[in-house]
Protein backbone atom coordinates (compact mmCIF):
# COMPACT_ATOMS: atom_id res chain seq x y z
CA UNK A 1 0.00 0.00 0.00
CA UNK A 2 1.18 3.55 -0.67
CA UNK A 3 0.78 4.71 2.93
CA UNK A 4 1.65 3.06 6.22
CA UNK A 5 -1.50 1.39 7.45
CA UNK A 6 -3.32 2.68 10.52
CA UNK A 7 -4.51 0.51 13.41
CA UNK A 8 -7.65 0.94 15.47
CA UNK A 9 -7.74 -1.73 18.16
CA UNK A 10 -10.80 -1.94 20.40
CA UNK A 11 -10.29 -4.11 23.48
CA UNK A 12 -13.39 -4.94 25.54
CA UNK A 13 -13.06 -6.41 29.01
CA UNK A 14 -14.46 -9.85 29.84
CA UNK A 15 -16.55 -10.26 26.67
CA UNK A 16 -16.52 -13.96 25.83
CA UNK A 17 -16.81 -15.42 22.35
CA UNK A 18 -19.96 -17.39 23.19
CA UNK A 19 -21.86 -14.15 23.79
CA UNK A 20 -20.68 -12.58 20.53
CA UNK A 21 -21.88 -12.73 16.92
CA UNK A 22 -20.77 -15.76 14.96
CA UNK A 23 -19.94 -17.93 17.97
CA UNK A 24 -21.91 -20.69 19.69
CA UNK A 25 -24.34 -19.31 22.28
CA UNK A 26 -24.85 -15.83 20.80
CA UNK A 27 -28.45 -14.68 21.30
CA UNK A 28 -28.63 -10.85 21.37
CA UNK A 29 -28.21 -8.80 18.20
CA UNK A 30 -25.04 -6.69 18.23
CA UNK A 31 -25.34 -4.89 14.89
CA UNK A 32 -21.93 -3.26 14.85
CA UNK A 33 -20.01 -6.41 15.73
CA UNK A 34 -22.13 -8.19 13.16
CA UNK A 35 -21.02 -5.55 10.66
CA UNK A 36 -17.37 -6.25 11.47
CA UNK A 37 -18.06 -9.93 10.91
CA UNK A 38 -19.64 -9.17 7.54
CA UNK A 39 -16.95 -6.68 6.43
CA UNK A 40 -13.91 -8.67 7.58
CA UNK A 41 -12.73 -11.89 9.18
CA UNK A 42 -13.91 -13.69 12.30
CA UNK A 43 -11.15 -15.54 14.14
CA UNK A 44 -12.54 -18.73 15.67
CA UNK A 45 -9.52 -19.66 17.78
CA UNK A 46 -8.48 -16.41 19.47
CA UNK A 47 -7.45 -17.61 22.92
CA UNK A 48 -6.87 -15.66 26.12
CA UNK A 49 -4.05 -17.93 27.21
CA UNK A 50 -4.00 -16.49 30.75
CA UNK A 51 -7.60 -15.33 31.32
CA UNK A 52 -6.98 -12.48 33.76
CA UNK A 53 -6.79 -8.77 32.85
CA UNK A 54 -3.17 -7.83 33.57
CA UNK A 55 -1.53 -11.03 32.28
CA UNK A 56 -3.45 -10.76 29.00
CA UNK A 57 -2.75 -7.05 28.52
CA UNK A 58 0.96 -7.47 29.15
CA UNK A 59 1.11 -10.25 26.54
CA UNK A 60 -0.80 -8.07 24.09
CA UNK A 61 1.49 -5.07 24.48
CA UNK A 62 4.88 -6.83 24.69
CA UNK A 63 4.51 -10.15 22.87
CA UNK A 64 5.93 -11.86 25.97
CA UNK A 65 4.51 -14.38 28.43
CA UNK A 66 3.69 -13.69 32.11
CA UNK A 67 6.61 -15.96 33.09
CA UNK A 68 8.86 -13.34 31.47
CA UNK A 69 7.12 -10.01 32.15
CA UNK A 70 6.20 -11.01 35.72
CA UNK A 71 2.51 -10.19 35.23
CA UNK A 72 1.09 -13.20 37.08
CA UNK A 73 -1.62 -11.16 38.86
CA UNK A 74 -3.34 -7.79 38.53
CA UNK A 75 -2.01 -4.47 39.84
CA UNK A 76 1.65 -5.06 39.01
CA UNK A 77 3.86 -2.28 37.66
CA UNK A 78 5.18 -3.00 34.20
CA UNK A 79 8.96 -2.90 34.00
CA UNK A 80 10.25 0.21 32.26
CA UNK A 81 12.63 -1.81 30.10
CA UNK A 82 9.83 -3.72 28.39
CA UNK A 83 9.63 -2.91 24.68
CA UNK A 84 6.01 -2.37 23.70
CA UNK A 85 4.04 -2.11 20.48
CA UNK A 86 3.76 1.68 20.78
CA UNK A 87 7.55 1.94 21.11
CA UNK A 88 8.02 0.18 17.78
CA UNK A 89 5.36 2.23 16.02
CA UNK A 90 6.66 5.51 17.46
CA UNK A 91 10.07 4.79 15.92
CA UNK A 92 8.29 4.07 12.64
CA UNK A 93 6.70 7.54 12.55
CA UNK A 94 3.28 6.60 13.91
CA UNK A 95 1.17 8.69 16.25
CA UNK A 96 0.07 6.42 19.08
CA UNK A 97 -2.85 6.75 21.49
CA UNK A 98 -4.39 4.84 24.37
CA UNK A 99 -7.89 5.49 25.68
CA UNK A 100 -9.59 3.65 28.56
CA UNK A 101 -8.58 0.91 30.97
CA UNK A 102 -4.85 0.09 31.12
CA UNK A 103 -4.35 -2.26 34.10
CA UNK A 104 -0.61 -2.61 33.58
CA UNK A 105 0.33 -0.57 36.63
CA UNK A 106 -0.21 -0.57 40.38
CA UNK A 107 -2.47 2.47 40.05
CA UNK A 108 -4.06 3.40 43.37
CA UNK A 109 -4.07 -0.21 44.59
CA UNK A 110 -5.36 -1.36 47.07
CA UNK A 111 -7.97 1.39 46.56
CA UNK A 112 -9.98 0.08 43.61
CA UNK A 113 -12.35 2.93 42.81
CA UNK A 114 -9.97 5.80 43.47
CA UNK A 115 -8.94 8.37 40.85
CA UNK A 116 -5.80 6.41 40.10
CA UNK A 117 -2.91 7.58 37.98
CA UNK A 118 -0.49 6.03 35.49
CA UNK A 119 2.54 8.35 35.38
CA UNK A 120 3.84 9.74 32.13
CA UNK A 121 6.87 8.01 30.65
CA UNK A 122 7.71 4.31 30.61
CA UNK A 123 4.69 3.34 32.74
CA UNK A 124 2.61 4.07 29.61
CA UNK A 125 4.86 1.90 27.38
CA UNK A 126 5.37 4.60 24.79
CA UNK A 127 1.82 5.72 24.07
CA UNK A 128 1.87 9.43 23.23
CA UNK A 129 -1.75 10.60 23.44
CA UNK A 130 -3.10 9.28 26.74
CA UNK A 131 -6.63 9.30 28.09
CA UNK A 132 -6.27 6.14 30.13
CA UNK A 133 -6.72 4.98 33.68
CA UNK A 134 -5.24 1.98 35.38
CA UNK A 135 -8.35 0.53 37.02
CA UNK A 136 -11.61 1.68 38.51
CA UNK A 137 -15.21 0.56 38.18
CA UNK A 138 -16.86 3.98 38.13
CA UNK A 139 -18.70 3.58 34.85
CA UNK A 140 -20.61 6.80 35.45
CA UNK A 141 -18.56 9.89 36.27
CA UNK A 142 -15.27 8.03 36.04
CA UNK A 143 -11.83 9.46 35.37
CA UNK A 144 -8.91 9.28 32.95
CA UNK A 145 -5.34 10.53 33.32
CA UNK A 146 -4.19 13.29 31.00
CA UNK A 147 -0.94 15.21 31.42
CA UNK A 148 1.30 14.41 34.35
CA UNK A 149 -0.52 14.53 37.69
CA UNK A 150 -3.82 15.56 36.09
CA UNK A 151 -7.04 13.56 36.25
CA UNK A 152 -10.10 14.39 34.17
CA UNK A 153 -13.62 13.24 35.04
CA UNK A 154 -16.23 12.30 32.46
CA UNK A 155 -19.85 13.14 33.16
CA UNK A 156 -21.78 10.26 31.61
CA UNK A 157 -21.37 6.54 30.82
CA UNK A 158 -17.90 5.15 30.13
CA UNK A 159 -18.40 3.92 26.58
CA UNK A 160 -19.63 7.37 25.57
CA UNK A 161 -16.64 9.03 27.24
CA UNK A 162 -13.97 6.84 25.66
CA UNK A 163 -15.60 7.40 22.26
CA UNK A 164 -15.21 11.15 22.70
CA UNK A 165 -11.54 10.78 23.59
CA UNK A 166 -10.99 8.50 20.60
CA UNK A 167 -12.52 11.13 18.32
CA UNK A 168 -10.42 13.83 19.99
CA UNK A 169 -7.29 11.91 19.04
CA UNK A 170 -8.48 11.19 15.50
CA UNK A 171 -8.94 14.93 15.00
CA UNK A 172 -5.17 15.34 15.47
CA UNK A 173 -3.74 12.68 13.17
CA UNK A 174 -3.76 14.69 9.90
CA UNK A 175 -1.78 12.68 7.30
CA UNK A 176 0.27 10.72 9.85
CA UNK A 177 -0.10 6.96 10.27
CA UNK A 178 -1.59 6.19 13.66
CA UNK A 179 -2.35 3.45 16.13
CA UNK A 180 -5.33 3.96 18.45
CA UNK A 181 -6.23 1.58 21.28
CA UNK A 182 -9.67 2.00 22.84
CA UNK A 183 -10.35 -0.12 25.93
CA UNK A 184 -13.71 0.27 27.70
CA UNK A 185 -14.09 -1.60 30.98
CA UNK A 186 -17.45 -3.10 29.97
CA UNK A 187 -18.83 -5.76 30.21
CA UNK A 188 -17.00 -6.20 33.53
CA UNK A 189 -18.61 -6.43 36.98
CA UNK A 190 -18.93 -3.24 39.02
CA UNK A 191 -20.39 -2.88 42.53
CA UNK A 192 -23.80 -1.31 42.02
CA UNK A 193 -23.34 1.26 44.79
CA UNK A 194 -21.01 3.23 42.49
CA UNK A 195 -23.55 3.22 39.65
CA UNK A 196 -26.75 5.08 38.85
CA UNK A 197 -30.10 3.44 39.58
CA UNK A 198 -28.29 0.18 40.43
CA UNK A 199 -27.78 -0.45 36.73
CA UNK A 200 -24.53 -1.60 35.15
CA UNK A 201 -25.54 0.13 31.92
CA UNK A 202 -28.03 2.85 30.91
CA UNK A 203 -31.62 1.65 30.61
CA UNK A 204 -31.77 1.80 26.80
CA UNK A 205 -29.28 -1.04 26.50
CA UNK A 206 -31.56 -3.38 28.42
CA UNK A 207 -34.47 -2.87 26.02
CA UNK A 208 -33.36 -5.50 23.50
CA UNK A 209 -32.11 -8.02 26.07
CA UNK A 210 -34.76 -10.70 26.75
CA UNK A 211 -36.11 -10.90 30.28
CA UNK A 212 -35.57 -14.64 30.33
CA UNK A 213 -32.33 -15.63 28.66
CA UNK A 214 -31.29 -18.92 27.15
CA UNK A 215 -28.36 -20.74 28.67
CA UNK A 216 -26.18 -23.38 27.08
CA UNK A 217 -26.50 -26.92 28.39
CA UNK A 218 -23.28 -26.68 30.39
CA UNK A 219 -24.98 -24.24 32.79
CA UNK A 220 -26.84 -26.39 35.35
CA UNK A 221 -30.56 -25.64 35.62
CA UNK A 222 -30.31 -24.69 39.30
CA UNK A 223 -27.76 -22.01 38.37
CA UNK A 224 -29.66 -20.50 35.45
CA UNK A 225 -32.35 -18.76 37.51
CA UNK A 226 -29.91 -17.06 39.87
CA UNK A 227 -27.62 -16.06 36.98
CA UNK A 228 -30.30 -14.67 34.66
CA UNK A 229 -30.31 -11.07 35.94
CA UNK A 230 -26.52 -10.94 36.06
CA UNK A 231 -26.34 -12.16 32.47
CA UNK A 232 -28.81 -9.44 31.47
CA UNK A 233 -26.47 -6.85 33.03
CA UNK A 234 -23.59 -8.40 31.15
CA UNK A 235 -25.34 -8.31 27.77
CA UNK A 236 -26.61 -4.76 28.31
CA UNK A 237 -23.03 -3.64 28.88
CA UNK A 238 -21.94 -5.58 25.81
CA UNK A 239 -24.53 -3.65 23.80
CA UNK A 240 -23.04 -0.37 25.03
CA UNK A 241 -19.68 -1.56 23.71
CA UNK A 242 -21.29 -2.53 20.41
CA UNK A 243 -22.70 0.98 20.03
CA UNK A 244 -19.28 2.43 20.83
CA UNK A 245 -17.73 0.30 18.08
CA UNK A 246 -20.23 1.72 15.62
CA UNK A 247 -19.53 5.29 16.72
CA UNK A 248 -15.76 4.90 16.26
CA UNK A 249 -16.25 3.17 12.91
CA UNK A 250 -18.56 5.91 11.66
CA UNK A 251 -16.13 8.64 12.71
CA UNK A 252 -13.30 6.94 10.82
CA UNK A 253 -15.58 6.76 7.81
CA UNK A 254 -16.54 10.43 8.18
CA UNK A 255 -12.88 11.41 8.25
CA UNK A 256 -12.11 9.16 5.25
CA UNK A 257 -9.68 7.06 7.27
CA UNK A 258 -11.27 3.61 6.98
CA UNK A 259 -9.71 2.56 3.67
CA UNK A 260 -6.19 2.50 5.08
CA UNK A 261 -7.06 1.24 8.57
CA UNK A 262 -6.83 -2.22 10.11
CA UNK A 263 -9.82 -2.25 12.49
CA UNK A 264 -9.72 -4.93 15.21
CA UNK A 265 -12.17 -5.79 17.96
CA UNK A 266 -11.46 -8.34 20.69
CA UNK A 267 -11.54 -8.88 24.47
CA UNK A 268 -9.00 -9.74 27.16
CA UNK A 269 -10.82 -12.84 28.45
CA UNK A 270 -14.27 -14.27 28.98
CA UNK A 271 -16.42 -15.14 31.98
CA UNK A 272 -18.17 -18.31 33.10
CA UNK A 273 -21.76 -17.06 33.70
CA UNK A 274 -22.55 -20.29 35.53
CA UNK A 275 -21.02 -22.72 33.05
CA UNK A 276 -19.46 -25.84 34.61
CA UNK A 277 -20.68 -24.73 38.01
CA UNK A 278 -20.53 -28.31 39.29
CA UNK A 279 -16.84 -28.64 38.42
CA UNK A 280 -14.14 -28.00 41.01
CA UNK A 281 -14.81 -25.67 43.92
CA UNK A 282 -17.71 -23.42 44.83
CA UNK A 283 -16.06 -20.41 43.19
CA UNK A 284 -17.29 -21.74 39.86
CA UNK A 285 -20.77 -20.61 40.87
CA UNK A 286 -19.70 -16.97 40.55
CA UNK A 287 -21.07 -15.73 37.23
CA UNK A 288 -18.16 -13.28 36.86
CA UNK A 289 -15.49 -15.90 37.41
CA UNK A 290 -12.69 -16.31 34.88
CA UNK A 291 -9.23 -17.90 35.44
CA UNK A 292 -10.60 -21.22 34.14
CA UNK A 293 -9.39 -23.47 31.29
CA UNK A 294 -12.91 -23.80 29.82
CA UNK A 295 -13.93 -22.10 26.59
CA UNK A 296 -16.22 -19.57 28.26
CA UNK A 297 -13.14 -18.17 29.99
CA UNK A 298 -10.37 -18.51 27.40
CA UNK A 299 -12.00 -18.06 23.98
CA UNK A 300 -12.63 -14.44 23.03
CA UNK A 301 -14.28 -12.78 20.02
CA UNK A 302 -11.83 -11.44 17.47
CA UNK A 303 -12.85 -9.58 14.33
CA UNK A 304 -10.54 -7.83 11.88
CA UNK A 305 -11.56 -5.55 9.00
CA UNK A 306 -8.98 -4.27 6.53
CA UNK A 307 -10.30 -3.15 3.13
CA UNK A 308 -8.36 -4.69 0.27
CA UNK A 309 -6.26 -6.83 2.60
CA UNK A 310 -8.70 -9.11 4.45
CA UNK A 311 -11.50 -10.72 2.47
CA UNK A 312 -14.94 -9.74 3.73
CA UNK A 313 -17.15 -12.32 5.38
CA UNK A 314 -14.41 -14.88 5.99
CA UNK A 315 -13.56 -17.09 8.94
CA UNK A 316 -10.02 -17.73 10.10
CA UNK A 317 -9.33 -20.87 12.15
CA UNK A 318 -5.68 -20.25 12.98
CA UNK A 319 -4.67 -20.39 16.64
CA UNK A 320 -4.08 -16.85 17.88
CA UNK A 321 -2.51 -16.14 21.27
CA UNK A 322 -2.14 -12.67 22.82
CA UNK A 323 1.67 -12.92 22.54
CA UNK A 324 1.25 -13.27 18.76
CA UNK A 325 -0.73 -10.06 18.28
CA UNK A 326 2.09 -7.57 18.88
CA UNK A 327 4.60 -9.12 16.42
CA UNK A 328 1.84 -9.71 13.87
CA UNK A 329 0.77 -6.05 14.00
CA UNK A 330 4.39 -4.88 13.74
CA UNK A 331 4.88 -6.96 10.63
CA UNK A 332 1.58 -5.94 9.04
CA UNK A 333 2.61 -2.30 9.45
CA UNK A 334 6.02 -2.92 7.94
CA UNK A 335 7.80 -2.36 11.25
CA UNK A 336 10.52 -4.52 12.85
CA UNK A 337 9.59 -7.22 15.35
CA UNK A 338 11.64 -6.66 18.52
CA UNK A 339 14.11 -9.35 19.52
CA UNK A 340 12.39 -9.46 22.92
CA UNK A 341 9.21 -10.98 21.47
CA UNK A 342 8.25 -14.57 22.37
CA UNK A 343 5.11 -14.71 20.23
CA UNK A 344 4.82 -15.65 16.57
CA UNK A 345 4.51 -13.35 13.56
CA UNK A 346 1.30 -14.65 11.98
CA UNK A 347 0.88 -11.76 9.56
CA UNK A 348 0.41 -13.80 6.40
CA UNK A 349 -2.07 -16.21 7.94
CA UNK A 350 -3.79 -13.25 9.61
CA UNK A 351 -4.75 -11.74 6.26
CA UNK A 352 -5.81 -15.10 4.84
CA UNK A 353 -2.68 -16.01 2.90
CA UNK A 354 -0.70 -19.21 3.21
CA UNK A 355 1.77 -18.65 6.02
CA UNK A 356 3.21 -20.01 9.26
CA UNK A 357 0.77 -21.17 11.92
CA UNK A 358 1.08 -23.05 15.21
CA UNK A 359 -0.36 -26.38 16.30
CA UNK A 360 -0.96 -25.56 19.95
CA UNK A 361 -1.01 -22.79 22.55
CA UNK A 362 0.08 -22.85 26.18
CA UNK A 363 -2.75 -21.85 28.54
CA UNK A 364 -2.29 -21.02 32.22
CA UNK A 365 -3.42 -19.51 35.50
CA UNK A 366 -1.20 -18.69 38.46
CA UNK A 367 -3.39 -17.73 41.41
CA UNK A 368 -6.70 -18.15 43.23
CA UNK A 369 -7.12 -14.39 43.67
CA UNK A 370 -6.99 -11.88 40.81
CA UNK A 371 -5.03 -9.26 42.72
CA UNK A 372 -2.97 -11.15 45.29
CA UNK A 373 -0.54 -14.05 45.45
CA UNK A 374 -2.84 -16.73 46.82
CA UNK A 375 -2.42 -20.50 46.51
CA UNK A 376 -5.08 -22.51 44.71
CA UNK A 377 -6.42 -22.53 41.12
CA UNK A 378 -2.91 -22.94 39.60
CA UNK A 379 -3.08 -24.78 36.30
CA UNK A 380 -1.29 -25.11 32.97
CA UNK A 381 -2.77 -26.44 29.76
CA UNK A 382 -2.72 -26.75 26.00
CA UNK A 383 -5.29 -25.60 23.47
CA UNK A 384 -5.28 -26.96 19.92
CA UNK A 385 -7.89 -26.42 17.23
CA UNK A 386 -9.59 -29.67 18.19
CA UNK A 387 -8.82 -30.29 21.87
CA UNK A 388 -8.35 -28.54 25.19
CA UNK A 389 -6.23 -29.95 28.01
CA UNK A 390 -5.48 -28.63 31.49
CA UNK A 391 -3.78 -29.98 34.60
CA UNK A 392 -4.27 -28.30 37.96
CA UNK A 393 -1.49 -28.28 40.52
CA UNK A 394 -3.86 -30.14 42.85
CA UNK A 395 -3.92 -33.06 40.38
CA UNK A 396 -7.25 -32.46 38.61
CA UNK A 397 -6.99 -33.05 34.86
CA UNK A 398 -9.38 -32.06 32.08
CA UNK A 399 -9.33 -33.17 28.46
CA UNK A 400 -12.04 -32.23 25.96
CA UNK A 401 -12.72 -32.95 22.31
CA UNK A 402 -13.94 -29.54 21.10
CA UNK A 403 -15.22 -30.86 17.77
CA UNK A 404 -17.45 -33.57 19.26
CA UNK A 405 -18.12 -31.82 22.56
CA UNK A 406 -17.92 -28.02 22.10
CA UNK A 407 -19.60 -27.39 25.47
CA UNK A 408 -16.94 -29.50 27.24
CA UNK A 409 -19.39 -31.68 29.11
CA UNK A 410 -17.52 -34.97 28.72
CA UNK A 411 -14.12 -35.01 30.44
CA UNK A 412 -11.92 -37.54 28.64
CA UNK A 413 -9.07 -37.46 31.16
CA UNK A 414 -8.54 -40.97 32.51
CA UNK A 415 -10.66 -42.59 29.79
CA UNK A 416 -8.57 -45.52 28.44
CA UNK A 417 -9.30 -44.82 24.76
CA UNK A 418 -7.84 -41.33 25.14
CA UNK A 419 -4.81 -42.19 27.29
CA UNK A 420 -2.38 -41.74 24.37
CA UNK A 421 -3.80 -38.32 23.54
CA UNK A 422 -3.67 -37.32 27.22
CA UNK A 423 0.02 -38.25 27.39
CA UNK A 424 0.72 -36.32 24.19
CA UNK A 425 -1.04 -33.19 25.44
CA UNK A 426 0.83 -33.36 28.76
CA UNK A 427 4.14 -33.68 26.90
CA UNK A 428 3.34 -30.67 24.70
CA UNK A 429 2.41 -28.66 27.79
CA UNK A 430 5.59 -29.66 29.60
CA UNK A 431 7.76 -28.72 26.63
CA UNK A 432 6.16 -25.30 26.48
CA UNK A 433 6.54 -24.52 30.17
CA UNK A 434 10.12 -25.83 30.14
CA UNK A 435 10.92 -23.43 27.30
CA UNK A 436 9.72 -20.56 29.53
CA UNK A 437 11.58 -21.93 32.60
CA UNK A 438 8.16 -22.21 34.26
CA UNK A 439 8.46 -24.43 37.35
CA UNK A 440 4.65 -24.54 37.82
CA UNK A 441 4.77 -23.68 41.54
CA UNK A 442 2.16 -22.75 44.15
CA UNK A 443 1.38 -19.07 43.74
CA UNK A 444 2.92 -17.81 46.96
CA UNK A 445 6.29 -19.16 45.85
CA UNK A 446 6.45 -16.21 43.41
CA UNK A 447 6.42 -13.56 46.16
CA UNK A 448 10.09 -12.73 45.57
CA UNK A 449 9.27 -11.65 42.01
CA UNK A 450 7.98 -8.32 43.37
CA UNK A 451 9.26 -5.55 45.59
CA UNK A 452 7.21 -3.49 48.06
CA UNK A 453 5.92 -1.27 45.25
CA UNK A 454 4.67 -4.28 43.24
CA UNK A 455 7.43 -3.78 40.71
CA UNK A 456 8.80 -6.87 38.93
CA UNK A 457 12.36 -7.67 40.10
CA UNK A 458 12.54 -11.35 39.07
CA UNK A 459 11.03 -13.64 36.47
CA UNK A 460 11.18 -17.35 35.68
CA UNK A 461 14.82 -17.08 34.63
CA UNK A 462 16.01 -15.26 37.76
CA UNK A 463 16.84 -11.80 39.08
CA UNK A 464 16.34 -8.79 36.82
CA UNK A 465 17.99 -5.35 36.61
CA UNK A 466 16.40 -2.33 38.29
CA UNK A 467 12.69 -2.22 37.31
CA UNK A 468 12.91 1.40 36.13
CA UNK A 469 15.84 1.03 33.74
CA UNK A 470 15.35 2.28 30.19
CA UNK A 471 14.86 -0.32 27.43
CA UNK A 472 17.72 -1.52 25.28
CA UNK A 473 16.51 0.10 22.07
CA UNK A 474 18.89 -1.98 19.99
CA UNK A 475 16.52 -4.91 20.63
CA UNK A 476 14.19 -3.39 18.07
CA UNK A 477 15.59 -4.86 14.87
CA UNK A 478 16.84 -2.28 12.44
CA UNK A 479 17.06 0.50 15.03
Amino acid sequence: MNKKSNIVFILADQLRACSSPGYIGHQVSMPNLEKLRKEGATFNNAISTCPVCTPYRSMLMTGRHPQTTGHLINFVNTRHDEVGLADVLNLGGYKTAYVGKWHLHRGSFPEINGADYVPEGRDRLGFQYWRGYNFHMNYYDGTVNTDDWHVEQWDDYETLAVTRYAKEFLDTVEDNPFCLFVSPHQPHFSPKHVLKDNKLAPEQYYETVPTDLKFLDNVPEHVQERTNDTYRDYLAMALSVDEMVGDVWNYLEEKELLENTLFIFTSDHGTMMGAHCNEGNAENGNAWNKKKPWEESITVPFYAVWPGMIEAGTENDMLLSPVDIMPTLCSLCGQPVPKTVEGMDLSQSFIGNSGPEQDSLLTMNFTREHNYLSDGEEWRGVRTKSHSYARYLNGSIYLFDLEKDPLEMNNLAGVPEYSKLQVEMEQIMQEKIDKLSDEFLPCTRYANWYDGQRRVIRNAKGALPHPENEPDWSLIKGS
